[in-house]
């Protein structure tokens, strides 16, 4: 995968690891991103979950709404990616 890295990124991730709560992610995401961009991001992340637990492509489209492009690039980002939603997901599951 290609890289993103640089300062201006990594300054951005930082505010956010500095975030207090979900109350401060809300209003720091929705000054930043629109709503549509912040639910989408949330339906890749609800995929990738569906997607570890087994579930189907249809199963995820009916569940989610999610399209089939969308669920076939987070299922390739999920296997063969650097490891961004396995550790969400680790995370999320209080396996850290």
């Amino acid at each position: 995968m290609v890289s993103i890295k640089n300062a201006s990124i990594d300054q951005l991730f930082e505010a956010i690891l500095k975030l207090k709560d979900v109350d401060e992610c809300y209003k720091f995401f929705e000054d930043v991103l629109t709503i549509k961009e912040i639910n989408e991001m949330a339906k890749r992340l609800d995929t990738a979950i569906l997607l570890d637990q087994g579930e189907s492509y249809e199963n995820i489209t009916k569940k989610i709404g999610t399209s089939a492009a969308t669920i076939s690039r987070v299922a390739r980002c999920l296997n063969y990616g650097d490891g961004g939603y396995k550790a969400a997901i680790k995370s999320l599951k209080g396996d850290e």
